[in-house]
């Protein structure tokens, strides 16, 4: 259903997921909310996929909350409605993207604005189009911001620069993103999709249990002790250690020969 406001694609390993509201600049409608939350829950349990992408058609990545719909609610008695939607929709959504034990990879083609700079953020790696920024937009409307931002933003830049980047939005530029740490890799407009693919596909082919377990001991040890994260890196090799790929790459290792991973 190309008209869907996400779309779904799942080739060779690689799941890609593209928000397609290109004429409202893929803001976040309720609608656009509950499918995306299904789609991306669905693809974290999809064996089938081993990598991960986010994007967006048109103009924009994602411009966070569809402020139309918004007001809409507001004026019509709707506020109840309207801000159950973090726990309902935008937690799940961001919990899902970034504890799915396989890695994620945003494709920010154009601005990526109040929660959908939170999505990007929650992703492992960010490659943006030269044309592309960020804006922390949720103090322009009078919000807090949300869909993980708190907790992935200092992390890539620091409180004191998470802090400022809040409380003065403004769109941060592919270069200054770069710069700061937001973006992984800027790319010219026109590669993007070429860069993104070659970036996927070499995810998507790797040990997909060795690489979700690496994931997962990152998230682990940004909130524990260092004991703890040693115990929590413990298990993850046991796990990874435990895999065919593991037995397979050991076994091309001692033969001189390239592994193939089967992602299992």
């Amino acid at each position: 259903m190309t008209d869907a406001p996400v779309l779904l694609d799942v080739t060779d390993g690689v799941a890609t997921i593209t928000l397609n509201r290109p004429d409202a600049m893929n803001s976040l409608d309720i609608a656009t909310k509950v499918l995306l939350r299904e789609i991306v829950q669905t693809v974290a349990e999809d064996p089938a996929a081993r990598c991960v992408v986010l994007t967006g058609t048109g103009r924009a990545f994602c411009t966070g909350q569809d402020l139309k719909e918004h007001i809409g609610l507001l004026d019509n008695g709707g506020s109840e409605q309207l801000f159950n939607t973090v726990d309902a929709h935008y937690n799940p959504i961001v919990t899902a993207l970034a504890g799915m034990a396989k890695p994620v990879i945003a494709a920010v083609n154009g601005v990526a604005a109040g929660a959908g700079a939170s999505l990007a953020f929650a992703c492992d790696l960010r490659i943006v189009a030269d044309t592309a920024g960020f804006n922390l937009a949720f103090a322009n409307v009078a919000l807090s911001c949300d869909t993980g931002a708190s907790y992935h933003l200092p992390q890539l830049v620091g409180h004191a620069k998470a802090i400022e980047l809040l409380y003065f939005p403004r769109t941060i530029k592919a270069e200054e993103s770069l710069s700061l740490g937001l973006a992984t890799r800027v790319v010219p407009a026109d590669d993007l999709a070429t860069e993104v693919a070659a970036l996927a596909t070499r995810l998507a082919t790797g040990p997909t249990v060795a690489l979700g377990a690496m994931r997962r001991s990152v998230a682990y040890a940004s909130g524990h002790t260092f004991v703890e994260a040693l115990e929590f890196e413990s298990s993850m090799m046991q796990l990874s250690g435990a895999t065919a790929d593991h037995g397979a790459a050991v076994a091309a290792f001692v033969a001189k020969e390239k592994p193939v991973f089967e992602g299992r």
